[in-house]
């Protein structure tokens, strides 16, 4: 397809389109002509993902090559290059190694992981950008007063690893390695607002079943 196909496809104006073949977000077209050249379907789909990443997600051109750069991360197994690839999205703040709670959070942490047996998680430990992102959390909670022990965070990591095979099995609808992890990282950008809202439908339900 041309470029004003492309654009009209994927709904991203050709202006925005050769934006992103300028920043190396999408891979140049086959050239067909001085001027022209062919696109597939490989360009359609990376189109999408770039519009989760940065029109929905918020992340910086910058940091969207960085994610786009471990999709297209072939040297690593199945597993490492999705681990890569969603890792490589903008986390939260890392922890403050200088707050004295910071070593407490890291044990409770620990702890947590191993109550659940998640020995993958434990191995990474702080080369885990979600690992840092818990910890970090788990200082805030702790630093403020609120309950962060294993028992109040357990019913989370719980709910947590459900999610996680509802989310994989979505990702394995996709029959080709490469569009699985281009959809494991475009639905970990597309889910959180789901879920974050859905949270809170659920608490208002709740709390209208309670007090209501």
């Amino acid at each position: 397809m041309r470029l004003a196909e492309l654009s009209e496809r994927s709904g991203v104006p050709t202006a925005t389109i050769k934006y992103y073949l300028r920043e190396r977000l999408l891979a140049p077209g086959r050239r067909i002509s001085a001027t022209h050249a062919e696109y597939g379907e490989e360009h359609l789909r990376r189109l999408r993902l770039v519009r989760a990443l940065i029109q929905v997600g918020g992340i910086p051109v910058a940091a969207a090559r960085d994610v786009l750069a471990a999709v297209d991360d072939d040297s690593l197994d199945h597993h490492m290059r999705l681990g890569a690839a969603v890792w490589a999205i903008p986390h939260g703040p890392d922890p403050d190694e200088d707050d004295p709670v910071t070593e407490a959070a890291r044990r409770t942490a620990d702890a947590l992981l191993e109550q659940l047996d998640w020995g993958f998680g434990r191995e990474l430990g702080a080369q885990s950008p979600p690992y840092r992102m818990l910890v970090a959390a788990i200082a805030t909670m702790d630093g403020l007063g609120y309950p962060c022990d294993v028992a109040h965070l357990l019913p989370y990591a719980r709910s947590a690893a459900e999610l996680a095979v509802t989310d994989l099995d979505l990702v394995e609808r996709y029959e080709q390695e490469e569009e699985q992890v281009e959809a494991a990282v475009a639905l970990t950008v597309l889910y959180e607002p789901v879920l974050l809202s859905l949270r809170r439908l659920a608490q208002a339900e709740e709390s209208h079943r309670r007090f209501g």
